[in-house]
């Protein structure tokens, strides 16, 4: 008989209110520390993703850098083998103004850490107000 090895919501959420806030105030290091050596990340910018600690920091250096004041906050979460679906909703600041988008990205965790961090979401509001 097969168990499930995710989080359980209460675990999940505990988990995101530690995670997100390392998203904001510009330290790669820090919410690298999240991330297994051997993770995986993507989102839409990096649809093929970056392998390894090591670019996971030098993209998260780059991202962060860029938008350090940005908020992420948890929406929900669902169970997922391994992990957990984390709904989101980010508040971006940008030159031109403030962009609100909604997304979900998958969460899988080995020994604490993330494994593999898959994000989803439109981005073509926060590109528009980038361009604006």
């Amino acid at each position: 008989m097969a168990t499930f090895e995710g989080l359980g919501e209460t675990e999940a959420r505990a988990f995101t209110s530690r995670w997100l806030p390392a998203w904001t105030g510009n330290d790669p290091e820090g919410l690298a520390a999240f991330y297994a050596e051997d993770a995986v990340y993507s989102d839409p910018a990096v649809p093929g993703g970056v392998r390894g600690r090591e670019e996971i920091v030098a993209y998260f250096r780059r991202l962060l850098g860029r938008y350090p004041d940005w908020v992420w906050t948890n929406t929900d979460v669902r169970p997922l083998r391994d992990g957990f679906l984390n709904y989101w909703h980010a508040v971006v600041p940008t030159r031109n103004g403030v962009v609100e988008c909604d997304g979900v990205c998958t969460v899988s965790l080995r020994d604490g850490l993330i494994t593999r961090n898959e994000v989803f979401f439109d981005r073509s509001p926060l590109l528009a107000a980038l361009t604006a």
